[in-house]
């Protein structure tokens, strides 16, 4: 899918696919419900997420009557992390944004950075088996 909000494109065929929720239904229950969670080539993230007639995702066709569809939504990276807390998997949520520590030892940055050089950084942290923030945390050490 594909859609341009606020000037600008969102497309879940150019985009790294995070994670993915769902409810576990059947696509024939009207009340199945999916969402995943996508970066983009910048950074930022967006949730595209589809469902049945009687899910968040229903569209009004008629009067009283409803039709699934889907939709696009753009996250700020506070969201996305919140997102993927609530719907991931402890691995899949450290593998995006990095180790979580048990205590206040660590703490969360938000950086801006050339595309290019984030997705070497991401290539190099995954040839190496790391996290992201492992990675980034050893080459500066």
């Amino acid at each position: 899918m594909k859609k341009i909000i606020n000037g600008k494109s969102y497309d879940t065929d150019k985009a790294t696919q995070v994670g993915i929720w769902s409810n576990d239904r059947s696509p024939r229950d009207f009340s199945h419900c999916s969402e995943t969670l996508y970066r983009k080539r910048t950074g930022e993230y967006f949730l595209h997420g589809e469902g049945g007639p009687q899910s968040k995702y229903a569209r009004a066709i008629d009067v009283n009557s409803w039709s699934g569809s889907e939709d696009i939504k753009p996250l700020t990276a506070e969201e996305a992390r919140r997102w993927a807390e609530k719907n991931l998997s402890a691995q899949e949520y450290e593998s995006e944004f990095g180790e979580v520590a048990e205590d206040d030892s660590r703490t969360v940055l938000s950086i801006t950075m050339a595309t290019s050089l984030a997705e070497r950084l991401r290539r190099e942290a995954s040839q190496a088996g790391l996290s992201l923030s492992a990675y980034i945390e050893s080459r500066l050490q």
